[in-house]
């Protein structure tokens, strides 16, 4: 009864953070394909026996729905699919394992049904079914997706299919490939570009180790995927290695969870008691947990162990200390800088910046440092606990030890990625609102802090690594990009102004405006007799005999002179013909006319 009074505070704090019910226990759905009876290209002999043995390992396991079918068309794998999409919305786990033909077009993968024909390259747009479409169906899982292809066999359609085009790439065995949606794993049973083997026996090298070791309880999916690789390169002798392709985060994630077995007697070991509370304590992972176990076992082995947890999150405070204090100090040199302070006061806020990001430095090493000595010391506990099974106690965690990530308290996946982002704004990398959802924008990102800052973070997910790698920069990583018509100012962008006569140019800088040319204006006109210049079907024609159209000499002369009274050059014509009027002269009418009788007369000043 004392020991259970005890414990009460350590049993309603895990009770509070972990509930009753053991990691990953939630839902489990799988599904099972395998296609053996082609129809157009040669049978298979293992396929079907391999998805008979991996449904019967995936049931004996406890998955709440494993639906196991063979030899489909494309149109039944396409409802199956569907239907399997459906199961999974409310699913923490999804598993798709296929067995039987697949192919590679254009770095695209692609599953053969059986009634396929692919008798052109492009058929197998049509025919077959995209490995994209199968990511599809286990997308609404929520901790894990992972399709697992046994699909690596040589190309049967390879030697008769016709190319559409010359260049187009079929390759052999599958495309490596790079999901991008988080906590999914793609196995393949061969490297990307390489065949698998059928097998002697009645099942796949592959499936012989799938069935093996995946479903082990407890033991991480990742680990149990290493095991695979290794049993397979011994039973085929090197020339066939599994691969995974994707990422999960720092949890372990088993496809089977340990099952908490009840005590029968209370247990003989003294050190039982003080096991137990240490690893309630480590379980909620803080700095009262710790308190309070030191405070009911201030002596012996444990009581060594969780000092070392308290030194860990110790470092782990006074780092992120450091962090604010060197972001506090960045932040007074840039003001002091912007405002033009003395230059006195201005070395002094540097000198204090660069302090401050030293000791930053030092918080880090000794927080790894701390990390360190708290992890070596828990996997040596383990590793004694795994020495002496009688001793050990019922909550020990999985085979392969206490994962680090499990040291501190969990946080969820939406909060990591709200980190991430808000620092990656802080340093200039990230423009968008930190909504915790790590979309393509969030991706750019972080790849964007790798190219400026030198690192080499997974942008595919948010990771602590990655917060603590932003978080110990203090000031800007990423440069600041401005607006057209706006320049870099410090860490804000302000309005480029230009003096008079110069505008802002496609290159974003002052240039000189040309001078606009004057409109041209019109000329005086003048009114002239501009008869002589129009064409010379609308002017009167001037006979040989000096008359006008017909007309008599004096009838021309005096059309001749109305037609150039209103400006020089006149012209007097008789019936001996015309010739200019002399200069200083003009015409005058004196009225009659006829023969012998001028009408028009020169007169000279």
């Amino acid at each position: 009864m004392r020991n259970l009074l005890r414990l009460c505070p350590l049993l309603l704090a895990l009770a509070l953070l972990f509930g009753a019910e053991p990691a990953f226990a939630g839902k489990r759905v799988a599904l099972v394909l395998a296609n053996s009876a082609y129809q157009h290209a040669p049978s298979l002999t293992n396929p079907v026996n391999d998805g008979s043995v991996m449904a019967k390992t995936l049931k004996d396991a406890g998955f709440d729905i494993v639906d196991s079918l063979h030899d489909l068309s494309a149109l039944e794998t396409r409802r199956v699919l569907r239907d399997f999409a459906d199961a999974t919305r409310d699913a923490d786990i999804a598993v798709v394992y296929y067995a039987g033909h697949g192919i590679e077009v254009e770095g695209s993968n692609y599953l053969i049904p059986v009634d396929a024909r692919l008798e052109r390259d492009t058929d197998v747009y049509d025919e077959a079914l995209s490995l994209d479409r199968v990511l599809v169906a286990v997308e609404p899982a929520k901790q894990l997706r992972l399709v697992i292809l046994d699909a690596c066999r040589d190309n049967p359609f390879g030697k008769t299919m016709k190319r559409s085009v010359a260049s187009r790439g079929i390759g052999r065995g599958l495309a490596q490939v790079e999901p991008s949606s988080p906590n999914t794993l793609i196995a393949y049973s061969a490297k990307a570009g390489f065949t698998a083997q059928d097998g002697d026996g009645a099942n796949s090298p592959f499936t012989v180790a799938l069935s093996k070791h995946l479903t082990t309880p407890g033991l991480d999916v990742r680990r149990a995927f290493g095991f695979v690789r290794d049993d397979v390169l011994k039973s085929t002798g090197n020339k066939q290695e599994p691969f995974v392709y994707g990422s999960l985060g720092g949890a372990d994630v088993p496809l089977v969870p340990v099952k908490v077995a009840a005590a029968a007697s209370p247990v003989a070991n003294p050190q039982a008691d003080i096991r137990r509370d240490y690893e309630l304590a480590l379980q909620v992972g803080n700095r009262a947990a710790w308190d309070a176990f030191l405070a009911q076992h201030p002596d012996g082995f444990y009581s060594s162990l969780a000092k070392l947890q308290l030194e860990k999150i110790g470092a782990e405070q006074a780092h992120a200390a450091a962090i604010e204090k060197a972001k506090q100090a960045a932040a007074e040199r840039d003001r002091l800088a912007a405002v033009g302070a003395q230059k006195d006061a201005q070395a002094k806020a540097a000198a204090d910046a660069k302090a401050a990001e030293q000791a930053q430095l030092a918080a880090q090493k000794a927080k790894e440092q701390a990390q360190q000595q708290a992890a070596a010391a828990e996997q040596q506990r383990v590793n004694l606990a795994a020495a002496a099974p009688s001793a050990a106690p019922a909550s020990t965690a999985s085979p392969a030890g206490t994962n680090v990530a499990s040291l501190t308290p969990a946080t969820t996946p939406a909060d990591l990625s709200r980190s991430v982002q808000t620092e990656l704004g802080r340093v200039g990398c990230f423009s968008g609102q930190a909504d915790g959802n790590w979309n393509t924008s969030s991706q750019r990102s972080l790849s964007q802090f790798n190219r400026y800052a030198g690192t080499k973070l997974d942008v595919k997910v948010a990771s602590t690594d990655a917060l603590d790698t932003v978080k110990s920069k203090p000031s800007r990583v990423c440069p600041l990009v401005c607006e057209h018509g706006f320049k870099a100012d410090g860490d804000k962008c302000t309005k480029i102004v230009c003096r008079d006569g110069y505008a802002i140019n496609d290159d974003n800088e002052c240039e000189k405006q040309r001078a606009a040319k004057p409109a041209p204006s019109k000329p005086a006109t003048s009114r002239r007799d501009d008869s002589g210049d129009r064409p010379a079907r609308q002017r009167p024609q001037i006979g040989a005999a000096g008359g006008l159209g017909g007309l008599g000499g004096d009838a021309a002369g005096i059309a001749t002179g109305a037609r150039r009274a209103s400006g020089g050059g006149q012209v007097f014509c008789t019936n001996g013909g015309c010739r200019p009027v002399n200069r200083g002269c003009h015409l005058e009418y004196r009225g009659g006319g006829g023969p012998g009788n001028d009408a028009n007369a020169e007169v000279c000043n």
